[in-house]
């Protein structure tokens, strides 16, 4: 990997962005190794936690690259490919956001499930100041994230929002100090690896599943949970916890 780094911890996998020169701009070859990533994890499923370098988590897309871009690359949908299958990805990902989070560093992190922030953190849509829209899931995805009228406010009018604009908006969930922003987003992988792995894949699949699923799929998915192992040993570990108690 030459635009990532990576680290395999066993139940996670961490993963940060690396192209410091541009500030962890979005290139292809990110997008090749990204794609790298899911597939290793699509084979052996385990928590993501994504990240920059340099105190910028990606400024977006790398500029030069999208100007040579005409409308086959806009219809193959390169980044917007990507960020739908980071988005299955079958467990919990989890952004950490330093600096800049623009265009499409901005929709990569909202692809996520979760995402925390540090102080210094901007994050918000600028692409029609470019004559182009964020095409890879910010026109969708962010009204489901913080509502229509903000969401329109930073895709048609360029508002860019802070850390404490985006903790209001739970556009974040938290925010660290950037020295504890890694740690913490480590801290909230280990309460996911807590829980039964099955569980959370399957609780992530439904939670996706669109509305005329429910309630069947929640049914078959529970009648799957209900003959494994573990939901019979991790019941009965909190009876018997329960009973010493």
């Amino acid at each position: 990997m030459e635009t990532l780094k990576i680290d395999d911890g066993g139940d996670r996998l961490s993963v940060q962005l690396h192209r410091p020169e541009v500030r962890n701009a979005i290139d292809q070859q990110m997008v090749d190794e990204l794609h790298e990533v899911c597939a290793d994890l699509e084979r052996n499923p385990r928590v993501l936690v994504l990240s920059g370098t340099g105190g910028v988590f990606a400024s977006g897309a790398d500029i030069a690259q999208l100007r040579e871009r005409r409308r086959d690359d806009a219809l193959a949908g390169i980044n917007s490919t990507l960020f739908s299958r980071i988005a299955r990805l079958p467990m919990p990902v989890i952004a950490a956001l330093d600096g800049y989070a623009l265009g499409g560093g901005a929709e990569l992190a909202f692809a996520a499930d979760f995402r925390i922030g540090a102080p210094s953190l901007k994050i918000g849509n600028p692409e029609t100041g470019l004559g182009i829209l964020p095409a890879a899931g910010a026109t969708w995805r962010l009204r489901e994230l913080v509502g229509e009228p903000l969401a329109k406010e930073i895709l048609l009018a360029g508002r860019v929002l802070d850390a404490d604009e985006a903790l209001a908006a739970r556009l974040i969930t938290e925010i660290h100090p950037a020295e504890d922003l890694l740690p913490a987003a480590h801290r909230l992988a280990d309460r996911i690896a807590r829980q039964d792995p099955l569980a959370t894949r399957i609780t992530k699949s439904v939670f996706h599943a669109p509305p005329e699923a429910h309630p069947v799929i929640d049914q078959l998915a529970q009648g799957i949970l209900f003959e494994s192992e573990a939901k019979f040993e991790r019941m009965q570990a909190f009876l018997d916890r329960k009973k010493k108690k």
